[in-house]
């Protein structure tokens, strides 16, 4: 992918597939490194499944047998000299289940692409998934830009939907504001 928010767009549109009500992205960012790591408490993968996630021909989709995202994740991370790592415990097994993908860049690689618009993926994220609980925090060096849908939850009322214009607006104007700050 062009962008880093691309792939964690991805990995979290899989969160909400997989029946997550909670998605947590947390992005470490200094001047050597970018790293991310993405936890949900969906269904979870059987350690099987789990084994085979980085092949491009496992998927859970039923209408093509190629999965590209985390196989391409992990491939542009690694090509950076970062890493990765995914780890879940599945529904069927256990009471705490979910799933946890970290990614690792570094940044002096001629290989690093860039984060791109993360702004735009929180929006897209909360307008197309508002029942879910979002918590989003990137820390840069010593600054950290946060949002917690659950926040906005509780000061708004069950009366405005999150995915409605208005809020969505806010949100975009909100996370540019602490940006740019």
């Amino acid at each position: 992918m062009k962008e880093i928010s691309l792939n964690i767009l991805d990995i979290a549109q899989n969160s909400v597939k997989a029946g997550a009500t909670l998605v947590e992205i947390k992005i470490n960012e200094d001047d050597n490194t970018l790293a991310f790591e993405i936890t949900d408490n969906g269904c979870g993968m059987t350690e099987e499944f789990l084994a085979r996630v980085t092949d491009p021909f496992t998927t859970t989709r039923k209408t093509r047998s190629i999965g590209l995202g985390l196989p391409l994740l992990k491939m542009e991370a690694e090509m950076t000299g970062g890493s990765f790592s995914i780890s879940s415990k599945s529904d069927a097994e256990y009471a705490d289940h979910g799933t946890t993908v970290k990614a690792t860049f570094l940044k002096d690689s001629i290989d690093y692409i860039p984060l791109g618009d993360i702004v735009g993926t929180v929006c897209i994220l909360i307008q197309g998934a508002e029942s879910i609980d979002f918590s989003f925090e990137h820390k840069i060096n010593e600054n950290t830009v946060s949002l917690k849908t659950s926040d906005m939850r509780e000061m708004l009322g069950d009366d405005v939907p999150l995915s409605s214009a208005e809020v969505i607006a806010w949100v975009r104007e909100y996370l540019t504001d602490c940006y740019a700050a």
